[in-house]
């Protein structure tokens, strides 16, 4: 597959704290990692970004989202997008939590799907 890169990193749940996946899928527009919290843990620093809006998915658990001297609760399903100067960090409940987060230029994105994605001109059918 010349236009594709595939990386199985097996289950979520498996990856011990956090697995950085740009170099290894050469990504060039986005940084993306997988994390996994124990209970009650949560990263040691609270942090900025000079350039990157980050985009927080919660996939799995519970925790707490502090974001410039503000708590507040996330849990499976909470989407949390971070300004790049915003003060962030984020702590595991008593579950653990798994989450993934992207990180972009902030207005780097020029098209998104309704405007870049467009239908194949190709006669094959998939499905």
């Amino acid at each position: 597959m010349k236009n594709v890169v595939l990386e199985n990193i097996g289950k979520l749940s498996d990856v011990t704290d956090k697995l950085f996946e740009k170099e290894k899928l050469g990504l060039t527009g986005m940084e993306i990692s997988i994390n996994n919290l124990a209970a009650n843990e949560g990263n040691p620093f609270v942090h900025t970004h000079q350039q990157n809006e980050e985009l927080y998915i919660v996939i799995k658990g519970s925790g707490v989202f502090y974001a410039d001297g503000e708590e507040f609760g996330v849990q499976e399903g909470s989407l949390i997008r971070v300004e790049p100067e915003a003060e962030r960090a984020i702590a595991a409940g008593d579950q653990g939590m798994t989450y993934i987060c992207i990180q972009a230029a902030k207005g780097s994105l020029k098209q998104y799907t309704m405007t870049d994605g467009k239908l194949s001109d190709s006669k094959a059918s998939w499905m």
